[in-house]
């Protein structure tokens, strides 16, 4: 917890002072206080921190608002601190992304424990994520981060469109394997394959122009007979076999 930033926004000083105090025994070191919505969204931006203490009730804005636009880029937990006790503001509280909501007076001990417990909670939900991300996958001069929808060669990004990454990520799981356009059409397009539609030879011809340095001659994106894609080093595997075969009837 010690590493972990919480930001207090209140306009009492009381209240403030109060908090802080509790958190850093608690073993949270990183406390930083604001007394307005104007400063504390300014603060927010700037030190990044892992938990809000939000009052609803500020000189200058309602922290609804700040909610609203911290929640805008932001997935941090929010903790709403309020006199307001009646049962909408706790709903429009949660309703506009608050994680919490604390009413005043409050036990500062307990306060202090809701606070850990949420940023226990931030630190399951971060672990999990890393857990179910797709891995960054690579094949020669191609590097495809599926969370950043983000395509590169040669560390060059290429923009693409949904279904061209779709594609993209399904070739570069199956490098030098041959796929049948049934499977990409089921698994980019989430569809059973008609059989007269065209869609997919569209698709790959749009790729070939964004990742192929010549289109017309493709190296990586290999066209063969039954419409099947394959990654160019095979293509070349299997020609060699095929010639030594008939080389070899020859003799």
């Amino acid at each position: 917890m010690s590493a972990k930033k919480v930001l207090i926004i209140d306009d009492e000083e009381d209240i403030l002072r109060l908090i802080k105090t509790v958190l850093q025994k608690e073993g949270i070191e990183h406390v930083y206080t604001s007394a307005t919505a104007k400063d504390g969204l300014a603060q927010f931006q700037e030190k990044k921190p892992d938990l809000v203490l939000l009052d609803i009730m500020l000189p200058d804005g309602e922290g609804y608002d700040v909610c609203k636009q911290m929640r805008s880029i932001s997935k941090v937990p929010i903790l709403f601190i309020s006199a307001k006790t009646e049962e909408i503001d706790k709903i429009l509280g949660f309703a506009i992304g608050g994680d919490d909501y604390i009413t005043k007076p409050f036990s500062p001990k307990e306060l202090a424990y809701r606070v850990k417990a949420q940023l226990r909670r931030a630190d399951y939900a971060a672990a999990e994520s890393v857990e179910e991300a797709d891995p960054v996958l690579k094949a020669g001069p191609f590097e495809l981060n599926p969370q950043k929808a983000e395509l590169l060669k040669n560390g060059v990004a290429i923009e693409l469109k949904p279904k061209e990454l779709g594609l993209m990520k399904v070739f570069l799981e199956n490098v030098n394997k041959v796929i049948s356009k049934e499977k990409l059409y089921d698994t980019v397009w989430g569809e059973d394959f008609i059989g007269i539609d065209n869609t997919v030879m569209v698709h790959i011809r749009r790729l070939r122009e964004k990742i192929e340095d010549q289109p017309s001659q493709p190296k990586y994106l290999i066209t063969m007979k039954g419409l099947r894609y394959i990654h160019a080093d095979t293509r070349r595997k299997r020609c060699a076999a095929k010639k030594e075969r008939v080389d070899s009837d020859s003799r």
